[in-house]
C-alpha cells in the first residue's frame, strides 16, 4: 500500500482532484482593509489523523503507514498573520502569547518564511499510466453518470475525459492570509520551535499577538478545541459499507472521502457530495456561513446526518485497502478594532480583525480497524512537531487539466 501512494501516479492524481477539481484561488487584500490580519485555525483530530499528528490528509496517512502513530486524540492550530506594513526595525519578528491552559508556555514566534529561489528546471519523472475513477454521493450504488474517468496517459495528450465538470455550484471562497497577500507575512508552526499542542490544551482566556510590523491584537476567546469525532466503517451485503460518527454539538456540517489505489495504477476516490467536489475548500476549515452555503447545494452533509453509505464499486475499486477522511465544521468567533459601528452609515476602517475557525477530523482504513478501535491500537512516538518546509518559487505549467496533471506527476512543462 505504501508503494502505491507514493508513486508519482498515485500523488499526482491526488493532487490534481484536490487543486483543479475545487482549488479556489486566495481574495487580494484591499487598499482599503485593515492594517492587519489574524486567523487561528484550531482542529481536534482523532483516528490515523492524529496517529500521524498531521491535519488529515494524504501526509498525515503516510506518515502513519511507516510508523508513526499516537494513542490520544490531538490538537492542532495553523496561526497565521498578515500585515501591510513592513517592519519597524530589523527583520520581521511577532509572537502570539496564549493562555496557560493551551500548555505552550507564555508564547509561540509567528516566523516569515524565507522564499529560496528554485533552479526553475521541470522535474524528471515516469510517463503517466493508469486511471482515477470518481464516485460520488452517499448510496449502495453510484448515481448517473459514475464513475467519471481519468486515463492518466490520454490527459497528458491533452484528450479531457469526458463528463469531468464542476456541478455549477459557486463554492463560497472566504479571505485567506498568505505571503502573497501580505506585505509583511508569519505563521506558525514553523521550523524555529518543536512545540506540539499538547491533548489537554485550552484555547480559552486571553490571547494576544504583538509584533513589529502590525498594531497589536487582543481578544478574549470563549469557543474551546471541539470535542474528536469518532466513528465505524461497517461493510453490508452486496459490498457497501456504512460510515457511521458520532453527533457533534458544535458541528454545522460533515464531509467524507476515500481513496484507494490497486497494483495495476488504477485508484479511486469517492466523496461524500451528492454533486462533483473533490478536495479544495471542503478539507479546509470553513465558516457556518460557507457550510451552510455547501449544505444547500449537497457538497457537504448537514449537521443532522450521522450516517453514509459508501458504494459497492468503490469498494470493488479501490483494492484491498480505502482510505478515508471525515470532516466536521464547526462555529467560528471574529473580532475587530475598532468595533463597527451600529451605524452603518458610519466611516469604520479597523486596524486588525481576527477570525478563528473550528473543526474536528478523522481518518481511517476502510477495510481496516475501525475509527474509533484504532486509537487504542497505535503506540506513541513521542512529541515532535511538524516543521513547515521553506516557501519556494515554483515553475508554471500551462493551464488547464493537463497542465495540472503534467506538473503533479513530475513529467515536466
Amino acid at each position: 500500500m505504501r508503494k502505491l501512494l507514493t508513486s508519482r501516479p498515485a500523488r499526482g492524481a491526488f493532487l490534481l482532484a484536490s487543486f483543479t477539481l475545487l482549488a479556489a484561488p486566495g481574495t487580494s487584500q484591499q487598499a482599503s482593509g485593515p492594517i492587519a490580519r489574524y486567523t487561528i485555525d484550531a482542529g481536534t483530530m482523532s483516528g490515523m489523523a492524529a496517529m500521524a499528528g498531521g491535519g488529515g490528509g494524504m501526509g498525515a496517512a503516510m506518515s502513519m503507514m511507516m510508523g508513526g502513530g499516537r494513542n490520544q486524540p490531538l490538537h492542532e492550530l495553523v496561526l497565521r498573520l498578515g500585515s501591510t506594513r513592513a517592519p519597524a526595525s530589523g527583520a520581521p519578528a511577532a509572537d502570539h502569547f496564549m493562555p496557560a491552559g493551551a500548555g505552550l508556555g507564555a508564547s509561540v514566534p509567528l516566523v516569515t518564511p524565507r522564499i529560496v529561489p528554485s533552479d526553475d528546471q521541470p522535474m524528471p519523472g515516469e510517463r503517466p499510466k493508469g486511471r482515477l475513477l470518481l464516485y460520488w454521493g452517499c448510496g449502495a450504488t453510484p448515481g448517473a453518470g459514475q464513475p467519471v474517468v481519468i486515463d492518466f496517459a490520454k490527459v497528458a495528450k491533452g484528450q479531457m475525459p469526458p463528463g469531468l465538470y464542476m456541478s455549477g455550484a459557486s463554492i463560497p471562497q472566504e479571505w485567506q492570509i498568505r505571503a502573497s497577500n501580505s506585505k509583511t507575512y508569519g505563521d506558525w508552526p514553523n521550523s524555529q520551535t518543536r512545540k506540539t499542542v499538547p491533548a489537554n490544551a485550552s484555547l480559552l482566556g486571553d490571547h494576544r499577538i504583538s509584533g513589529n510590523y502590525s498594531p497589536d491584537i487582543a481578544f478574549n476567546l470563549k469557543q474551546d478545541f471541539m470535542p474528536a469525532i469518532t466513528g465505524t466503517a461497517r461493510a453490508i451485503a452486496g459490498g457497501a459499507t456504512i460510515l457511521s460518527w458520532n453527533s457533534l454539538p458544535q458541528a454545522t456540517g460533515y464531509y467524507a472521502w476515500t481513496f484507494g489505489a490497486k497494483e495495476n495504477g488504477d485508484m479511486v476516490w469517492w466523496a461524500s457530495s451528492a454533486t462533483q467536489a473533490f478536495g479544495g475548500p471542503v478539507w479546509d476549515w470553513m465558516s457556518p456561513a460557507a457550510v451552510q452555503k455547501m449544505i444547500a447545494q449537497k457538497i457537504v452533509m448537514p449537521p443532522s446526518q450521522t450516517s453514509c453509505t459508501v458504494p459497492a464499486a468503490v469498494t470493488q475499486a479501490g483494492g484491498e485497502m480505502l482510505m478515508g477522511s471525515l470532516y466536521a465544521y464547526g462555529p467560528e468567533a471574529n473580532f475587530t478594532y475598532p468595533p463597527r459601528p451600529a451605524d452603518p452609515k458610519a466611516v469604520w476602517k479597523p486596524e486588525w480583525i481576527a477570525r478563528v475557525r473550528y473543526r474536528a477530523n478523522t481518518m481511517w482504513m476502510l477495510n481496516g480497524p475501525d475509527m474509533g478501535s484504532m486509537m487504542g491500537q497505535a503506540g506513541d512516538n513521542g512529541d515532535d512537531a511538524p516543521t513547515q518546509q521553506q516557501q519556494k518559487k515554483k515553475k508554471k505549467c500551462g493551464g488547464g487539466l493537463g497542465g495540472m496533471l503534467g506538473s503533479a506527476m513530475g513529467v515536466g512543462c
